[in-house]
């Protein structure tokens, strides 16, 4: 257990130091920038030959530009993506998307200074103390190391001291990596402060989260009320036709001719139906591309006429004027009215009005309640409950429930 938690904690430590090191290399241009600036000013060229006066006067001068880089779109992003993926950083506590206001902007621009900050002084540590550090580690060894500058700066004249360059080099070399360790666990402590979501990002996200659930709420009644039905009238109509075909020579062939006449148009109309659900799936957030208007009550008829003989359909009113919408929904509700009148009245007769001759579009529904109750399903109720959320969507209304022997249905829906 304690060899897995020290492996981890130095691949982590790994992984922030590289993070360092990603920050070193993109502060370069703003480096190379601030050394024409302060070159021109201390009158010295070269980017890497100038004064170590002119590389901290430079280191100085990009740090401003860094800020200012920030407040572009993609810095956020971009700075979450990294810090996400060498920071062993959960994704929850980063926000997604470009910094909107003030606030969230400044944040961004003091993570994107700190983090090429500290990552330019430890990319040059990285770079610059290990040939160091392994230059005076190998003094005791090497001849040339001695007579060079190096020696003669370590000061040899005391043979001990040549000793004390062995521990002094492995010092240097643990002390970059505590260094850099402690830097990485710096920047990770304050990811979440300066690239956490802000209330804006919070309530953007609460928004999304709430658009997603609509639309799966919207596919799951859709896919409820068009398979669903299906399912149910096809079910009823073919257990009718067998119990007619059961009877002998005595048969209703013409009643079993209809009954499979039912189930055809009940299942093309449904493939169709299927293909349109579908096609909201796929569709996506691309509203230019999604299927066309889903079934109407224009096709409430044939609605009707394939859920069996023993539904009785009357239409009162002019049906052209209601809007597409409005039109999309009533036929749901009459499908899942239909749906669970297959499912719960026992074969008995179901009568459906519409009327459509006032401000408001009526649709009742009734039948005759079984003499048995049905028996429930594990996972049913959820399409009156469906039938409510569209009615309700749309500013209507639905009740449903028994009264004086009848099971009833009622909506009314403004237009």
């Amino acid at each position: 257990m304690r060899r897995c938690a020290a492996a981890l904690l130095g691949q982590r430590a790994r992984r922030r130091w590289l993070h360092l090191i990603v920050g070193g290399a993109l502060f370069m241009p703003f480096w190379m920038v601030g050394t024409v600036v302060v070159g021109m000013l201390l009158g010295e060229g070269g980017l890497f030959t100038g004064s170590l006066g002119l590389q901290f006067g430079a280191y100085a001068v990009g740090l401003p530009l860094v800020a200012v880089a920030a407040l572009f779109p993609l810095a956020r992003p971009m700075s979450v993506a990294t810090a996400r993926a060498l920071c062993g950083l959960p994704a929850d506590t980063l926000a997604d998307g470009p910094a909107r206001g003030r606030e969230a902007k400044a944040r961004t621009a003091g993570w994107l200074t700190l983090h090429l900050g500290a990552g330019a002084l430890i990319s040059g540590a990285s770079l610059a103390l290990p040939p160091f550090a392994m230059s005076v580690l190998a003094l005791p060894f090497s001849a040339a190391l001695r007579e060079s500058e190096l020696g003669r700066l370590w000061g040899l004249d005391r043979p001990w001291w040549t000793w004390a360059a062995v521990p002094a080099g492995i010092l240097m070399l643990l002390a970059l990596a505590a260094v850099a360790a402690a830097t990485g666990a710096l920047l990770a402590r304050q990811a979440p402060r300066l690239l956490g979501p802000s209330p804006a990002d919070r309530l953007a996200a609460a928004e999304r989260r709430a658009a997603e659930a609509e639309s799966r709420n919207r596919l799951a009644r859709e896919l409820h009320d068009s398979v669903g039905h299906a399912l149910s009238a096809v079910t009823l109509q073919a257990g009718a036709a067998r119990r007619v075909l059961d009877g002998g020579d005595g048969a209703d062939l013409e009643f079993v001719r209809e009954a499979l006449t039912a189930i055809e148009e009940t299942t093309r109309r449904t493939v169709g139906e299927l293909d349109w659900v579908l096609g909201l799936l796929r569709r996506g957030d691309r509203s230019e591309e999604g299927p066309g208007p889903g079934p109407g009550l224009d096709a409430l008829e044939a609605l009707v006429r394939g859920a069996g003989p023993k539904v009785a359909l009357t239409v009162s009113g002019d049906l052209a004027p209601v809007p597409e919408a409005l039109s999309r929904e009533a036929y749901r509700i009459v499908q899942e009215g239909l749906t669970n009148a297959a499912r719960h009245a026992g074969g008995e007769p179901v009568t459906v009005r519409l009327d459509a001759r006032t401000e408001k579009v009526e649709i009742t529904m009734e039948n005759p309640l079984p003499a048995r109750p049905p028996v429930a399903r594990p996972n049913g109720g959820h399409g009156l409950r469906g039938v409510a959320e569209r009615a309700r969507l749309l500013g209507g209304t639905a009740d449903a429930g028994p009264a004086d022997g009848v099971w009833r249905l009622a909506v009314r829906i403004p237009r």
